[in-house]
């Protein structure tokens, strides 16, 4: 594999752009590490979608219009199926943005050249102007929301709308405001009126995996009635997934998740990978960067690829 930038390359010139297939082992490097010195399109596709191939020639004609300042990895998800499993990649092709080691945008499916322009345009922009506005007002929100201040994040999320009205950020950020109230309804409302075209959008995807997770709580037994069946019966994986679902209810997602790795680890195909599933849920309701998700993917992680 070539490097990510050519060697004595400056940004702006024709040897600086990057087009390359990557692969589970070499992710973090292509595309994390690669995406702190410019934005990086993540390309999902597979030899059988007859729409990734209409999808890829455009997206590499694009990004080498661009000079450098944007490169494009292309992942089979039958080679590599455990990145397309924890991005939640569900149809392909799928294409996400990453910029400075998380993910911006996403979109799916083999969209117009016009509108493939309009998105690497704009992720290009943002990414040599810096933060917009808009940027700056959604991380308040989502650090009063982490606070607890559910008023305050309702208020910054609402202003976001006003400014730009309909963007999908803020009504996902609304949605995880109406869970924070208890509003399920108004939470599943918010997320049903997300266009079809951007329901797979980071922010949309960690908004339904907390709704998901909080439908999923009404179902949830009695801690201690759950914790008596584990310790006594500790090979009961369908008791210990219980347990882990009524600590979730209860706020104690670190419990939850000893108990799920712990199913994990004795038998990882468990009622279908159930519980792999739900570490998958709770990482996308978390977010990547939130320190729960990079520990218990790393363990989660330690035991698939041992």
């Amino acid at each position: 594999m070539e490097p990510i930038l050519s060697a004595g390359a400056d940004a702006g010139s024709d040897a600086a752009v990057v087009i390359k297939d990557t692969d589970t082992r070499n992710f973090v490097k292509d595309v994390l590490e690669a995406s702190r010195e410019r934005p990086v399109l993540v390309d999902f596709w597979a030899e059988w979608c007859g729409p990734c191939k209409q999808l890829t020639p455009v997206l590499e004609k694009l990004v080498r219009e661009q000079k450098g300042k944007v490169a494009l990895i292309k992942l089979d998800i039958d080679r590599n199926p455990d990145i397309a499993a924890q991005l939640r990649i569900q149809s392909i092709p799928t294409v996400f943005a990453f910029y400075q080691g998380q993910p911006l945008d996403a979109f799916q499916g083999a969209l117009p050249e016009s509108q493939l322009r309009q998105f690497i345009e704009r992720l290009v922009k943002n990414a040599d102007q810096g933060r917009s506005p808009v940027d700056d007002l959604l991380e308040d929100a989502e650090g009063a929301l982490g606070e607890g201040d559910v008023a305050r994040a309702a208020e910054i999320f609402g202003a976001v709308l006003r400014m730009e009205p309909g963007d999908v950020r803020a009504v996902a950020g609304l949605a995880r405001v109406a869970l924070a109230r208890g509003e399920r309804d108004e939470a599943r409302r918010l997320l049903d009126s997300v266009p079809e075209a951007d329901a797979g959008k980071p922010e949309v995807l960690k908004a339904r995996a907390a709704l998901d997770l909080a439908e999923a709580a009404e179902e949830a037994g009695d801690v201690a009635e759950l914790e008596a069946r584990v310790a006594a019966h500790a090979d009961d994986l369908a008791a210990r997934f219980d347990l882990a679902r009524a600590l979730l209810a209860h706020g104690d997602r670190e419990a939850a998740a000893e108990h799920l790795i712990a199913i994990v680890r004795a038998d990882r195909d468990w009622n279908e990978g159930a519980a792999r599933a739900q570490l998958l849920k709770m990482f996308e309701a978390a977010g990547p960067t939130d320190p729960f998700t990079q520990t218990w993917r790393r363990r989660l992680s330690s035991i698939l690829f041992s």
